[in-house]
């Protein structure tokens, strides 16, 4: 299952921020229409907006800024999109205000028509917004003519990239590349213009806006040459080095006191993000664990008089950049392995008691890992933790399996509600779950993370395996 928003992505996992002025106000349209209908409400009702009110609107429009690109889709997807994705926000923040008491301060009425309204006024802003849209991109000038300098997958992968940005108007004029056309690869969609010698002579005769120098890094002194040679030209010149082609992982362009930097691998929670994450974190497992705690009571109670032993088993696992952590669960087998070899539980496992199998299906021996949650050794969503004697076996055989770690692990996580979680009994389901986490990793996102807890939600209602 994909996203409903995922971000924008140019060619491997690298993250750029789009400058095209129609994607910015996409990205705010949402956001800013549930404010101002908040704000509206308790205008039309009490002439005020009220501070609790204000500071909501605040908190609102950070967790939902940048929304999802969605005016490209069609009427019922773009309903349902906007819809699912109120209906997610507005419980948790409903459940919220009922945990602390703040909804006993404003009326049923108001509360109602603020829900109701504020999808409705979405997806009116959104189709109006995709009415204007060819309008706002001709505003932005004619198509932008566009050379790529170099001919290899890269580029290639660059121009189909350009071609279906669908928020500027790029014109691929073509590539320039030395090689001999036997040593190229194949290129059916856009001409050859000739080699890098006559690129001078073609940008003097022909209207080019924009460059992209797609050569690998390895030809750095003819790249040298070729921009001592472009100095002459008016159109923008812009650099790929061919690292954009690897895995990156949160890949972003930073700088260190003036000297441009380039991210291969950096975790999605720096700066902003990171206190989101983190006050998410808090918050929701704060709410929870007020809500279960008869729960968690009646469990360990069953768990003492059922079984001899403990009754939270604490195992060692990674948590994050690979720090060992102590992550809480009940106790749902006769035995508490830890050591250098530990064996996964299996379908019909005899070490497993009748109440861990029940505790184990609806992932109810899981609930103690809230308290994780509020020590900040885990994360509500994240990649599920493996005992320490599983990450020593699997990171010598799957390729980028410690990059997991870049993240607190979590209680539930993207590969979870995929349908991988509980027994992975073969080499191919713990890549698959890797695969997962690794995309999260990528295309992390506050409606990502709520889309998750949703779905776990409802895997655990209707009774299918738990996302837990």
């Amino acid at each position: 299952m994909a996203t409903s928003s995922p971000p924008i992505r140019t060619l491997s996992g690298f993250k750029s921020g789009v400058s095209s002025p129609l994607y910015l106000l996409e990205s705010l349209l949402e956001p800013l229409v549930m404010v101002f209908v908040l704000w509206g409400v308790f205008i039309n009702a009490e002439n005020r907006i009220p501070m609790s009110i204000f500071v909501t609107s605040i908190i609102l429009f950070s967790i939902t800024f940048p929304s999802g690109a969605k005016i490209r889709k069609g009427f019922f997807k773009i309903c349902r999109d906007v819809i699912v994705e109120w209906l997610l926000l507005a419980s948790l923040v409903l459940a919220f205000a009922y945990i602390t008491r703040y909804i006993t301060l404003y009326s049923e009425e108001l509360i109602l028509i603020w829900l109701i309204a504020t999808p409705v006024a979405q997806i009116i802003a959104l189709q109006i917004l995709k009415l204007v849209s060819p309008k706002l991109i001709e505003w932005q000038g004619p198509p932008q003519n566009t050379v790529i300098i170099g001919l290899n997958e890269q580029a290639l992968l660059l121009a189909k990239n350009l071609d279906s940005d669908t928020y500027q108007r790029i014109n691929i004029l073509g590539f320039f590349d030395d090689r001999a056309s036997d040593r190229l690869p194949v290129n059916q969609e856009y001409p050859l213009l000739g080699t890098l010698t006559q690129l001078s002579d073609y940008l003097k005769t022909e209207l080019v806006h924009k460059m992209y120098i797609a050569l690998p890094m390895s030809s750095h002194p003819r790249i040298l040459k070729l921009l001592d040679d472009l100095k002459d030209t008016t159109a923008s010149i812009y650099f790929v080095p061919d690292i954009f082609v690897t895995d990156l992982i949160q890949g972003r362009v930073s700088s260190v006191n003036g000297i441009p930097v380039v991210s291969v691998c950096e975790t999605p929670f720096t700066g902003t993000d990171g206190f989101i994450k983190r006050t998410a974190d808090l918050l929701f497992s704060f709410v929870i664990l007020i809500l279960i705690s008869p729960v968690l009571l009646i469990i360990a109670m069953l768990v003492k008089v059922t079984s001899p032993g403990p009754i939270i088993f604490k195992q060692r696992r990674y948590g994050l950049d690979g720090q060992e952590i102590l992550v809480y669960k009940f106790r749902s087998m006769t035995v508490c392995e830890d050591d250098g070899k530990v064996t996964q539980a299996t379908k019909n496992d005899m070490r497993i008691t009748p109440l861990g199998a029940f505790l184990r299906k609806t992932s109810l021996d899981e609930l103690p890992q809230f308290i994780n949650v509020l020590q900040g050794r885990m994360s509500v969503v994240g990649p599920r933790p493996h005992a320490v004697a599983h990450n020593e076996q699997y990171r010598k055989l799957i390729k980028g399996y410690m990059i997991r770690h870049k993240v607190k692990p979590g209680i539930t996580g993207w590969a979870q509600v995929n349908g991988f979680r509980g027994e992975t009994d073969t080499l191919e389901k713990m890549e698959q779950r890797v695969h997962y986490d690794l995309e999260y990793l990528r295309n992390w996102s506050p409606r990502l993370d709520m889309l998750i807890v949703a779905k776990t939600i409802w895997l655990t209602i209707v009774g299918q395996d738990s996302a837990f």
